[in-house]
């Protein structure tokens, strides 16, 4: 795949960092001195960037925006596994690079994609070999309490991640990062392991959350307990005020301490963002039609179609948009507990997905507004479609009997179609108990499936009870295919709490949930997809695949970009081959609905839709909806 495949996601022209050689030997290792990152040097923006390209860096401050959260909340930590986190808890913390917006899932710049740029540091050098890197960090930064900043924090946070942070992650950074120093107030460096693939390593550590040493110290306080207390952040909002299970507010702090730099000018406009809490969806919506919160990113078709004709519609009050999305849709669908024994047998998951009717429920339930997924990477250019060719072809075979001689030389693996007219497509059905039969399932005389040994076969599928009408109408017909295969098929509607639980404990046969989406490599790949990963939370199947690992080795170890996007390519193959979900749908474009007093740039960049970050608020038409009696 050409490298200009994958630039043609950023915008703008690419300029290389500069290479400032230690003498004039070229024999000598060169050190590279930026205001950026990105593994091979391509940045977007220059030194003296006055702005992100997008912004409006006129935007106004002021206004309140206001979303909604489904469930409860038990604590103000996310970084631990105890507790049920508040929404955008740990937005009010910075990082040497600014990666990602604060509230919410976009990247920064969010015009292009697998670059970072200076936030808590100014400029940062290393190697060409990548062995470390040293962050040259500005000596303003302050944390929300008035105190500096300072590399001893930084050093600190690393180590506390590593002794209490969750574990899939304290292992593989230890493994990876060796050494964390202060060399000074405001010099730190990383060093890592020799012998080990080069990415997500500057990365990881820019991106690292930074906390206060002497709040930790002196409160005596932990990273993995659930706790509503916080450390004060350095980020531009601070934590207002919360009750618990009913609201968050987050406060832009006015004397926060980046106000003026070029990466955040025009962002961070909103003088509070808060979070409204309720039971469930219908209770969500019903609040947002009366204004009690003002901003909604749809996720239910049915309310999308038909909900929105509403009084504050009709008037003009509210705003529907549809926005497009350069991100691969994330990777959501039923997925298997590979756990369990009778999961493991790839006949048995074929079967069951056989059962699922995505034509009929996306005409029936869903209104015939989403697409079929099939792809980790969907739409984009690393999508594998056809047969392997190219370098792709020759990442594969250079793992050897590894690779099974179907995905060398079949198309990538594609889901089946349905009759959309009914739910129970026949045809499927019929292929399903052959599949079932060959694997020693078979059904008895009252239409029950059993195995050799007579043990019924039993799928429980936990939903959460914050989830929409539609969802549940959505698991209930593929639980009713399954029982038509004489599987003892159920779904358990349980508190948000409690499903959770199941989730982290993988206290279930099958769950609607969802993996990470990859347009690029990097380790995250094997916390998420990797064996090493199989009993964590980011593997909600638990997927143990020596292929799979193999082929994110290939990827990280990619000596240039062609190498790198044929084993991206490849890495979606081989996860479509190893079938641990069955794919549902996708939309390419956002879902908005706001009430018309926000306001954002007439272009929207790829990677955000931006809400929370640069869009803005219009006073002026805040108080004529308050006169005209639409808001109180």
């Amino acid at each position: 795949m050409s490298r200009s495949l994958l630039a043609c996601l950023a915008v703008g022209g690419l300029v290389m960092a500069p290479l400032l050689p230690l003498s004039a030997t070229e024999t000598e290792p060169r050190i590279i001195e930026t205001h950026g990152y990105s593994f091979f040097g391509d940045l977007s923006y220059d030194a003296d960037f006055e702005h992100l390209r997008y912004v409006n860096p006129d935007a106004p401050k002021g206004g309140v925006i206001s979303i909604s959260a489904q469930g409860t909340f038990d604590s103000m930590n996310p970084f631990t596994r105890r507790g049920r986190a508040g929404v955008f808890s740990s937005s009010i913390y910075e990082s040497l690079l600014e990666t990602s917006e604060p509230f919410g899932g976009g990247l920064v710049p969010a015009d292009a994609y697998g670059e970072s740029y200076g936030l808590l540091a100014h400029a940062l050098e290393y190697p060409k070999s990548k062995d470390w890197v040293i962050f040259h960090m500005r000596p303003e930064a302050r944390f929300s309490d008035g105190t500096p900043l300072t590399a001893h924090d930084v050093v600190f946070s690393h180590e506390l991640f590593l002794e209490q942070g969750l574990p899939s992650f304290s292992q593989g950074v230890s493994e990876r990062v060796t050494g964390a120093e202060a060399l000074d107030d405001h010099t730190v460096k990383f060093t890592f392991a020799e012998g080990i693939s080069r990415r997500s390593l500057i990365d990881q550590v820019g991106s690292t959350p930074v906390f206060s040493k002497a709040w930790y110290e002196d409160t005596g306080a932990r990273l993995d307990e659930s706790r509503m207390e916080i450390s004060p952040g350095s980020g531009p909002y601070i934590l207002d005020s919360f009750e618990v299970n009913r609201r968050i507010t987050y406060r832009r702090n006015p004397d926060y301490w980046g106000n003026d730099l070029p990466i955040n000018r025009g962002r961070h406009n909103f003088d509070e963002i808060r979070v409204e809490y309720f039971a469930d969806g219908a209770a969500a919506f019903e609040a947002f039609k009366t204004g009690e919160y003002t901003f909604r990113a749809e996720n239910n078709s049915r309310q999308w179609a038909t909900g929105y004709d509403f009084p504050a519609i009709a008037r003009g009050h509210v705003v529907r948009e549809e926005l497009a999305t350069g991100f691969a849709p994330t990777p959501t669908g039923f997925i298997f507990n590979l756990e369990r024994p009778f999961l493991q047998d790839r006949r048995v998951r074929d079967a069951i997905s056989l059962a699922w009717n995505f034509e009929w429920t996306n005409e029936t339930l869903q209104y015939g507004l989403f697409q079929q997924r099939v792809s980790f990477t969907q739409g984009t250019p690393f999508q594998a479609d056809g047969p392997p060719e190219g370098l792709e072809l020759e990442l594969l075979q250079s793992l050897g009997d590894l690779v099974p001689e179907t995905v060398l030389t079949e198309p990538a693996r594609m889901p089946h179609s349905s009759d959309a007219t009914r739910l129970s497509d026949r045809r499927n059905m019929r292929q399903a108990k052959a599949l079932l039969e060959d694997a020693g399932w078979e059904v008895d005389s009252a239409g029950v499936l059993r195995n050799a040994a007579g043990e019924r076969m039993t799928i429980e599928i936990p939903v959460s009870s914050a989830g929409s009408a539609t969802m549940d109408a959505i698991v209930e017909t593929f639980t009713q295919n399954l029982q038509g295969l004489g599987i003892d098929a159920r779904f358990q509607r349980i508190d948000p709490a409690q499903h959770t639980d199941r989730r982290r404990n993988r206290d279930f046969d099958m769950i609607f949930d969802q993996y990470r989406a990859f347009m690029d490599t990097g380790t995250g790949l094997r916390q998420s997809y990797g064996s090493e990963a199989a009993g964590d939370v980011f593997n909600p199947a638990g997927l143990r695949s020596a292929l799979v690992d193999a082929v994110i080795e290939l990827s990280l170890d990619a000596p240039d970009a062609e190498t790198r996007d044929a084993g991206v390519m490849a890495l979606d193959r081989v996860l479509r081959y190893e079938h641990f979900m069955i794919p549902v749908w996708f939309n390419d474009t956002v879902w908005l609905a706001y009430w018309d007093m926000f306001r954002r740039p007439e272009e929207i960049p790829p990677f955000s839709t931006g809400e929370l970050d640069f869009w803005w608020f219009d006073q002026e038409r805040f108080d004529e909806l308050r006169a005209a009696g639409a808001l109180r």
